[in-house]
């Protein structure tokens, strides 16, 4: 099932529902023991690199947040081969200096939701991974140096407020988000970088400035025109940054792939069978099929 030569995927968030000038190789519909991911995986090559490209809330926009089948997403992911996840957000700025049109590199996240399953454990395997540093350290530089060759405006070491959506935060909560020190809120983060860790998925998200959310009382909140009309130009912007990316791309070793190696801490001898072979999916070296 893997795919020969693949080892990079992209997540394209709102706006960033294709890449222009990506030559389509084949579309994978997987099946997933969690279900069938948002959409169509397309295997496309950009600039002779091979990707994995998934459009987070499906063709046409159709997922709200909390809607997103997202552990199918990151098992049919994992399943053919992908390593290193590059995922693109949209997200409102909680600070003065993260102007929409801005991008931002996040180096940690604050949990706000609520409805959402957040791990591939349950069921009568319990497992633990460590999520203190929840990206990627290494492909964080990496994306830090790709972002230094082009001309848009970039922000790094932020944090952002992951909250359930799909309505926008009141005044209150987004003056409380900013006096907690964090730099963005976005509707997405999470669970998805939870899952690529328990995946063993190098995961970083790269986050497109659509707004002020609404802590800026004198002026209007936001709104969904706002943020479509910033979404369609962070889209160009997106496919510049992830050029550049890709030339700088190989094989990230960290412990991000070895992060659910020592997880598991249920008995083997009471493990279910048929969750064990769910997990079999994910971690065939770790869990027989039968």
């Amino acid at each position: 099932m893997k795919e020969e030569g693949l080892f990079l995927g992209v997540i394209g968030g709102s706006g960033l529902y294709n890449i222009e000038g990506a030559k389509l190789i084949r579309e994978l519909d997987i099946s997933t023991p969690w279900g069938n991911p948002s959409d169509a995986i397309r295997i496309i090559e950009l600039d002779n690199q091979k990707i994995a490209f998934l459009a987070r809330h499906g063709k046409g926009h159709r997922f709200l947040p909390s809607e997103v089948p997202w552990q199918a997403n990151i098992a049919a992911m994992k399943s053919i081969g992908v390593e290193q996840i590059f995922a693109f957000s949209a997200v409102g700025s909680l600070k003065e200096e993260l102007a929409p049109m801005d991008f931002v590199l996040l180096d940690q996240i604050i949990d706000r939701t609520k409805q959402r399953p957040s791990t591939f454990f349950g069921d009568g395997i319990v497992g633990h991974v460590s999520f203190a540093d929840p990206f990627c350290i290494k492909n964080a530089s990496l994306v830090e140096e790709a972002a230094q060759e082009t001309t848009i405006p970039f922000h790094t070491h932020e944090t952002a407020v992951c909250m359930e959506g799909p309505a926008f935060s009141t005044r209150a909560e987004s003056h409380l988000y900013r006096s907690w020190g964090a730099g963005v809120i976005n509707m997405t983060v999470l669970p998805e970088a939870k899952l690529a860790r328990e995946a063993g998925i190098c995961y970083n998200t790269i986050c497109m400035v659509t707004d002020y959310d609404c802590w800026r009382e004198n002026e209007e909140a936001v709104s969904t025109d706002k943020v479509i009309e910033y979404l369609h130009k962070n889209s160009q912007n997106a496919e510049v940054l992830l050029r550049k990316i890709l030339k700088k791309s190989v094989k990230c070793i960290c412990q991000c792939h070895t992060s659910a190696d020592k997880a598991i801490m249920t008995a083997e001898d009471v493990q279910p069978q048929s969750t064990k072979r769910k997990l079999h999916f994910l971690y065939p070296e770790k869990f027989a099929k039968n």
